[in-house]
């Protein structure tokens, strides 16, 4: 505690008041919810600090900071450097996802950011390696175009044929930041975040599927090459694209073609599920739109998928979600230099549970009831 930077009047001297924001965003609370937890202090007051238009005194960090369960050094500008303030995520439906908890879950990837900037001033993180795709948009993108994206993508990333061993590894080592949130967000699907110097993508930590977990880093990925910072967030058509990229960077045209059934041949399914690692649905699919099944065949499998309860649980678990090892693993990096965790938080200023939340990487799974 003899480290100046911890002072209260220092502290509030160097204000930043979008850290204020973010905390509160963190914790899910409106203004005049975090005024009523803090006390002494009003929605008002919350709102004049976090427009700029004034500063809290020390007294007032201290308790905003009890209320938000951040340390005071928080609140300081930090020296990492900022994000771009209006940066939105890709979230698959807005009108479904509330703004508190998109804000919540922006706020989790903004902190996922700022711990992976901090761990860069010890240790040395795979540099970024998206090949993005220029979008020109008076031509909008053809199924075609985004069929030879994703090849673009496996080639640039030197991937061998056949399925991908580890979609969340191959993002990690191409310097994309994967997480998995766990804070209470109810109905906020995976989404990515493009910040300029280090791409995030969420996943779910409720998603304890291993095919549809792929599915989904694949469709983030899809949205970081094609769409970037300027696609439209939360566009039925950006959607249907990341979509159709994932499809095609899990099951390449020209592998997987010949191997598709034309009719329901559930046992040849389930054999192609186990090989891909994707979905009986993303199958189905991926068959219909290569052209080797007709629409009313895929009209009875989707009907059959609804009968037999496979569209929520499929025969032929795959087993846990792909774990992110990235940042978990530059921590240990950082500790074997002899910096210890508890030295790295305290002159981060970042809040030590939402950190530790960050780097837990088991999900838990039930076993599942087959028939």
């Amino acid at each position: 505690m003899d480290d100046p930077y911890l002072d209260p009047r220092n502290v509030a001297a160097l204000f930043d008041r979008t850290r204020l924001r973010l905390a509160r965003e963190l914790r899910g609370l409106t203004q005049v919810q975090l005024a009523r937890e803090a006390g002494s202090v009003t929605a008002a007051s919350i709102s004049q600090f976090e427009n700029g238009h004034t500063k809290p005194a020390a007294s007032t960090l201290r308790r905003l900071s009890v209320a938000l369960r951040v340390p005071l050094p928080f609140f300081a500008a930090p020296s990492r450097p900022p994000a771009q303030e209006q940066i939105n995520g890709f979230f698959r439906s807005l009108r479904s996802t509330s703004p508190r908890d998109r804000q919540q879950a922006l706020a989790f990837v903004h902190l996922a950011r700022e711990l992976t900037l901090e761990l860069e001033k010890y240790v040395t993180l795979p540099d970024v390696n998206l090949p993005r795709i220029p979008i020109d948009e008076s031509n909008p993108l053809l199924s075609q175009d985004i069929e030879q994206a994703a090849a673009q993508v496996r080639s640039h990333w030197n991937v061998p044929r056949g399925p991908i061993p580890d979609v969340v590894r191959l993002l990690e080592i191409n310097g994309v930041i994967v997480v998995r949130f766990r804070v209470s967000i109810e109905k906020v699907d995976a989404f990515c975040v493009d910040f300029p110097d280090r791409p995030v993508v969420a996943l779910g930590a409720d998603k304890g599927l291993r095919d549809r977990s792929r599915f989904d880093a694949a469709h983030e990925l899809g949205h970081l090459i094609l769409h970037g910072v300027h696609g439209q967030i939360g566009d039925k058509l950006t959607e249907n694209q990341a979509h159709e990229f994932a499809a095609a960077f899990l099951m390449p045209a020209d592998e997987i073609k010949h191997e598709l059934p034309d009719r329901l041949d559930w046992p040849s399914f389930l054999h192609l599920k186990a090989k891909w690692h994707v979905s009986l649905a993303a199958l189905l699919v991926r068959a219909r739109t290569l052209g080797v099944m007709s629409e009313h065949t895929y009209a009875q499998g989707w009907k059959a998928l609804s009968v037999r309860g496979w569209r929520k649980v499929e025969p032929g678990p795959l087993g846990n979600p792909e774990v992110p090892v990235l940042l978990h693993r530059a921590l240990n990096l950082m500790e074997k230099t002899g910096f210890s965790f508890q030295e790295f938080i305290g002159r981060s200023g970042l809040p030590e549970s939402d950190i530790r939340t960050l780097l837990d990487r088991d999900i838990v799974e039930r076993p599942r009831v087959e028939f």
